[in-house]
């Protein structure tokens, strides 16, 4: 037994004596969202200039939602594919430096996926008919990356598990570049998670981080003179980007200060707020993302997002997708995405979730069996060339003996 129950259980016990008044409480507030997003709807221009003043005066780091040009409780309907479109999808995992192994290094490994959509009652060469968003057999690429030697090393010592990610995130985004420029328009291209960059805040770890974040910028801006439609999808959604916004509008004017402090709608979900305003298939108001990185991403980059119902009748479920400004501002390039996104989703049935980037994810996922098999490749050829092989410690040893049934540094996402 590793896990001490009853200890667990009474702890358990307390929780549940509070839940009943905590999902009271909740459902309050987020009536309360609901009414101050109704009331200021309309209200785009007094909220774009409330927000850059909070900025200017009293929070810079301010991260919420923007209002660019859609009513804060539109719910615009989808369509169904009307032209041919190529979908790309990337995804990554890695395997990060073990100390506790015999050999130290580290992997990277990015799987991309390419589809084929055709809209409804278009023919296949064959002659038989696609139904809309239905895929072509999927062209599967592979690219596994080893780091070993001075390749585990930063300006400030080992590689982390945090610089490891912003290498997968920006072999993915590069990956997606260089396919898309062999395939014609429209292409779409997505990748799971937020677009937006995270990096290390420690100052001796900035130099490298703006380093990454010019080549991944770079890969966006191919991506853009490419006319490609590109995003980021972010299932379950738990960020309250709109209802800091909301927040925002319910902080009095001569009280601007405070804003740090305030938080009237604390425990509110974007996902609980827009689950009963948009119908499946439908989206939400496009807005923008005011964050302390928004300096970064300008011009055609700036990003913005964008809440989707790729639900079903009954049983809402809402995914936030963030596109470039360059896909934000275009209508027929939002209406081929979010079209796209629900074909995508219809086929993965009760579980909506984009179909391409779930076969990208099976085909990124490094497994246990496999780490194992690369840290022997490289331990054979160590000895092969007659170089010494280190053990593992004896702490890793004294866990095998049990029996291995998981791998928990790098793997899946």
């Amino acid at each position: 037994m590793t896990v001490n129950f009853q200890e667990v259980r009474s702890q358990v016990r307390e929780l549940g004596e509070g839940a009943l008044s905590r999902q009271r409480k909740l459902h309050d507030l987020r009536a309360k969202a609901l009414q101050v997003l109704t009331s200021n709807a309309r209200e785009l221009e007094r909220l774009q200039y409330k927000v850059s003043r909070l900025v200017a005066t009293s929070d810079p780091n301010l991260r919420c939602a923007l209002p660019v040009t859609e009513f804060l409780d539109a719910a615009i309907p989808f369509s169904e594919l009307k032209v041919p479109a190529t979908i790309l999808a990337a995804d990554g995992s890695q395997i990060a430096p073990d100390r506790h192994s015999e050999v130290e290094y580290c992997m990277v490994n990015v799987g991309a996926i390419r589809m084929h959509l055709l809209p409804s009652g278009k023919p296949l060469p064959s002659g038989k008919p696609l139904p809309s968003g239905k895929p072509l057999p999927p062209l599967v690429q592979i690219e596994s990356q080893l780091y070993y030697d001075e390749g585990l090393y930063t300006s400030t010592g080992t590689i982390t598990d945090a610089r490891l990610a912003l290498m997968r995130d920006l072999r993915e985004r590069s990956m997606l570049a260089r396919l898309a420029k062999d395939v014609p328009p429209p292409a779409i291209t997505i990748t799971d998670g937020p677009m937006e960059l995270w990096g290390s805040s420690e100052a001796e770890n900035r130099g490298e981080f703006k380093e990454s974040l010019k080549d991944y910028l770079g890969a966006l801006s191919v991506l853009y003179e490419l006319g490609a439609i590109t995003a980021g999808y972010v299932d379950k959604p738990s960020a309250n980007l709109v209802v800091r916004l909301l927040e925002v509008a319910m902080l009095a004017d001569d009280n601007l200060g405070q804003v740090k402090n305030w938080f009237p709608l604390r425990g509110v979900t974007d996902f609980e707020l827009f689950k009963n305003l948009l119908e499946p298939g439908q989206r939400s108001a496009v807005f923008a993302l005011q964050s302390h990185t928004s300096q970064e991403y300008a011009g055609v980059l700036a990003l913005h997002f964008f809440y989707l119902n790729v639900g079903q009748p009954g049983h809402a479920w809402l995914a936030r997708v963030e596109v470039p400004a360059w896909v934000a501002k275009e209508l027929a390039l939002l209406e081929l995405l979010q079209a796209a996104l629900i074909a995508q989703c219809r086929s993965m049935g009760k579980r909506p979730y984009p179909y391409v980037l779930h076969r990208a994810h099976e085909t990124a996922l490094v497994t246990l069996e496999e780490k194992e098999q690369v840290t022997n490749m490289i331990a054979l050829e160590l000895r092969r060339r007659g170089v010494e092989v280190g053990e593992i410690s004896y702490k890793q040893a004294a866990k095998d003996s049990g029996g291995r049934t998981s791998y928990q540094r790098g793997g899946l996402r």
